[in-house]
């Protein structure tokens, strides 16, 4: 198995699962959407993250989409395969598969749907980890899954080796600095809500997973570049101007507002599975609106020196 060292650092992107005009999994489509956000310079990737539409596909599908891209990647850039399934032995099995197939590391997500306890919530990434050799992101959003990774929980995971970073979705950035109060550099944490990623790379987060790179590679790639090199006002002068589309992350539609702005920009199809439904009305026309100013006032970028 061929994989690009993981460092945890940089730009990314939670891709986008894309689907033919029938919703079928258009293999071909979704490699080329991979493919481009390598060409145009992030440093890693998400598949089958939230974007990526993993608990619209069925178990076969899934592992389909992963083996293509492990096939696309070819060690070009590490890659996370996103871990989201109802119960924990559904877990275990799909990490050993996205093992297997080729995935450098695994994002794990809570068992969907149940509200678990502290107990319960460690059971589950535990047995995830266990189950396989690859490093393990935890990811950690409240308002979507309905609890929230705690210091008491990342305390009893910190025994679990394997169990290394964490991607910070919670709005309240203060959550990176008491992490890293509490734990220093024990886990490496990666800003993982679009309209707020500056403040967590601030705080101490290493990297973003990003939704909207999806759309603007290239300037996310440069906004983290910017902070990395400690050019602050190149950092708030690409961020200020990506900030209308940076809240769409934030929003119960994010995955079709991505998916909308990677069709206006021409890098994907709006298509999404039932029961999502592509944008409509008001809504749809406020976001097509500001993709288009976003992309009507594209900032000039400093190359990397």
């Amino acid at each position: 198995m061929n994989s690009a060292a993981l460092t945890w650092k940089g730009v990314y992107p939670a891709a986008t699962t894309q689907f033919t005009v029938d919703l079928e999994v258009d293999i071909d489509a979704t490699q080329r959407v991979l493919d481009n956000l390598i060409n145009d310079g992030v440093d890693g990737l998400v598949v089958l993250g939230t974007c990526g539409e993993n608990n619209s596909l069925e178990p076969e599908e899934k592992r389909a989409v992963l083996t293509a891209a492990a096939e696309v990647i070819n060690g070009r850039v590490p890659w996370l395969a996103g871990v989201s399934e109802l119960t924990t032995s559904r877990a275990v099995a799909y990490a050993k598969d996205a093992e297997k197939i080729g995935a450098t590391a695994l994002l794990t997500l809570p068992a969907m749907v149940y509200v678990p306890t502290v107990d319960e919530l460690c059971s589950h990434f535990e047995a995830v980890a266990q189950a396989t050799g690859l490093p393990v992101m935890l990811y950690n959003n409240p308002p979507a899954y309905r609890v929230n990774i705690g210091i008491e929980a990342l305390e009893r995971l910190s025994a679990i080796e394997n169990i290394v970073s964490v991607k910070e979705s919670a709005p309240d950035p203060r959550r990176f600095t008491d992490i890293l109060n509490a734990f220093g550099d024990r886990y490496i944490l990666m800003a993982g809500l679009d309209d707020v990623a500056l403040e967590g790379l601030i705080l101490g987060a290493s990297g973003w997973i990003s939704g909207l790179t999806s759309a603007f590679p290239r300037e996310s790639v440069a906004l983290v570049a910017a902070i990395d090199r400690g050019d602050m006002e190149e950092a708030l002068r690409i961020y200020r101007w990506f900030m209308p589309l940076l809240h769409l992350d934030a929003e119960h539609d994010l995955v079709q507002s991505i998916k909308l702005a990677e069709q206006i920009m021409g890098r994907g199809s709006e298509r999404v599975r039932l029961p999502r439904k592509p944008l409509a009305g008001k809504r749809r026309e406020d976001v097509v609106a500001w993709v288009e100013k976003c992309a009507a006032t594209q900032p000039s970028l400093v190359a990397a020196g």
